[in-house]
């Protein structure tokens, strides 16, 4: 494959099999590792604010100390911009590369950078069921994707840059919009709904993705939290969430269910949550950050499908 192409990836796996393919090298690929679905973000994803942010993020959220030398590691192949005339995304279905991806986006445009840019995009494939990762993929199914790669216009460049900075800020019903404006983005509208729904339900006080993993609880033999960690990653549609994403998220969760040996079940919490018949935001307390703005800033009402602000705040 041509040198002159700057591969941008979603993560190390993905990084390694295009390695194997043939398609890239480590000279002419950038692997982006962050996970900005969950944290606080800044607009300038190459600032020492950002850095910060994120760095205290990853300290108190996953107990993993950043190194900025290492990300430069990564993004220093940006300085040499000039060896290379085109920049294919590798980024896949979900939101939690849908953010990443905006971000790069925007990354690129803040350097000066305006290189054709395509995106290779996996999630629907033909004759199979369910959802696929690109490192899911089989080669040949792959290289077919790569081929098939598609030209990111002036306009979904704009939307991207435009939902990034809505993300980054304090007002995310300014995303609602965006959600049937047409684009490139196969993903993109699913994704930003599922985003909206991220946020507390009026009624409940929990969100769509903690309302179906109460639901999962209620309606298997889950005998852990690990494997109900599992059976999440499996079931948890668009939003891509990890391990790591996942075992918070639990967390959280843990005032709705009975841990017992054995077996784990909902409580009478859980099946009042799950019957939207108490709000449990305040019990919750759960301070995640969403780009610009705390998970207790907002709730979602589903009559109204958008988001109120709340006066709630973390002790």
């Amino acid at each position: 494959m041509s040198s002159s192409t700057l591969h941008i990836t979603n993560g190390t796996s993905l990084t390694n099999y295009l390695f194997q393919l043939g398609i890239s090298t480590t000279e002419n690929t950038i692997t982006w590792q962050e996970t900005l679905c969950v944290g606080p973000t800044v607009e300038d994803v190459s600032s020492r604010e950002f850095f910060k942010k994120r760095k205290a993020f990853f300290k108190s959220f996953y107990n993993i100390s950043l190194s900025r030398k290492e990300m430069n590691s990564e993004l220093k192949k940006l300085d040499k911009i000039s060896d290379f005339t085109e920049i294919v995304l590798w980024f896949e279905y979900d939101l939690f590369c849908h953010i990443n991806m905006v971000a790069v986006i925007s990354l690129l445009e803040q350097k000066g950078i305006y290189l054709p840019i395509y995106l290779v995009c996996s999630g629907r494939v033909e004759g199979e069921k369910g959802l696929k990762g690109l490192s899911e993929l089989k080669p040949k199914q792959l290289e077919t994707y790569y081929h098939n790669k598609v030209k990111l216009t002036v306009d979904d460049i704009a939307l991207a840059k435009n939902i990034w900075r809505i993300y980054c800020g304090k007002d995310h019903n300014l995303l609602l919009p965006l959600i049937l404006r047409p684009s490139s983005f196969e993903y993109m509208s699913i994704c930003l709904k599922a985003h909206i729904k991220r946020f507390p339900d009026t009624r409940s006080g929990i969100s769509t993705l903690e309302y179906n993993i109460l639901k999962l609880v209620k309606e298997n033999t889950i005998t852990s939290r690990h494997h109900l960690v599992g059976y999440t990653l499996h079931y948890q549609g668009y939003y891509g969430y990890g391990d790591l994403q996942l075992e918070r998220v639990i967390d959280v969760l843990s005032l709705f269910f009975i841990e017992e040996k054995g077996s784990l079940k909902l409580n009478r919490e859980g099946h009042l949550a799950l019957n939207h018949q108490h709000n449990y935001q305040k019990e919750m307390n759960n301070t995640i950050y969403f780009g610009g703005v705390s998970s207790l800033d907002y709730t979602f009402d589903k009559k109204q499908n958008k988001l109120i602000k709340t006066v709630v705040h973390a002790n």
